[in-house]
């Protein structure tokens, strides 16, 4: 059982919440794209949507990016409120406010996994930070982390904000403005108050796109400069 274990029979519904939030007039939903079924098509455009796990999705997007422009969009729980459901009774209580608040950093936990895909020029990516609700299956089937409980659903609250990814600059905007030049893995951790290893995901995925790069060591700590692309300003 995965950690991201669901009760059987239900899907989350913040997917399908992201979705419809996305919409415009004019827009084409879960319409036919060569052999995909796509989330959202807008005018040449191809909008998919993605909660978790970008391997799952990186056979999709490396086949649609051979011929059309793609975005993925992301969703980011800046917020997040758990509310348990009895398995005896179907009721729900004791709805609480999560102590873990997502964060921008997050995202490069999931680049890590596609940063082949950052390379194309006509692919970018959104990342909505957003509030939602969780509502946790009291089941016993669940991570240990949750007592054994599993999550059935996922529920979009509200969009706090939206930002695009589409060149390196705006990877670069990711990193906070105290760094100093040049940083080590340990001086961006420290500056946005992450653990080492996520900010080692952080600089893998801004090397691989060109957006810094290694100038040296300082005892055992690899140092990291930004680099200041001119136009066009494109992976």
């Amino acid at each position: 059982m995965t950690n991201n274990a669901v009760c059987p029979g239900r899907e989350s519904s913040l997917h399908s919440a992201i979705k419809k939030w996305y919409f415009l007039e004019g827009d084409k939903l879960e319409y036919k794209v060569d052999n995909f079924i796509v989330d959202l098509v807008r005018g040449d455009l191809l909008v998919e949507i993605q909660i978790a796990n970008f391997s799952v999705i990186k056979p999709k997007l490396l086949s649609l990016l051979n011929d059309h422009k793609v975005r993925l969009v992301y969703p980011i729980p800046k917020e997040k409120w758990i509310v348990h459901k009895s398995m005896t009774t179907g009721e729900t209580y004791g709805r609480r406010r999560s102590p873990k608040k997502g964060r921008l950093s997050d995202l490069f936990s999931e680049l890590v996994r596609i940063p082949s895909l950052l390379s194309k020029g006509n692919f970018s990516i959104e990342v909505l930070m957003v509030e939602v609700e969780e509502v946790w299956c009291d089941d016993g089937r669940g991570s240990w982390r949750r007592k054994g409980a599993s999550i059935e659903d996922k529920k979009l609250i509200r969009v706090f904000e939206r930002r695009i990814f589409e060149r390196k600059a705006d990877f670069l905007k990711a990193l906070p403005e105290d760094l100093p030049d040049p940083f080590s893995n340990k001086n961006l951790a420290k500056s946005l108050g992450i653990p080492v290893n996520q900010s080692r995901k952080m600089t893998y995925v801004l090397r691989k796109i060109g957006a810094i790069t290694l100038v040296g060591k300082s005892g055992n700590q690899m140092l990291f400069a930004r680099i200041l692309e001119q136009k066009p300003d494109v992976f």
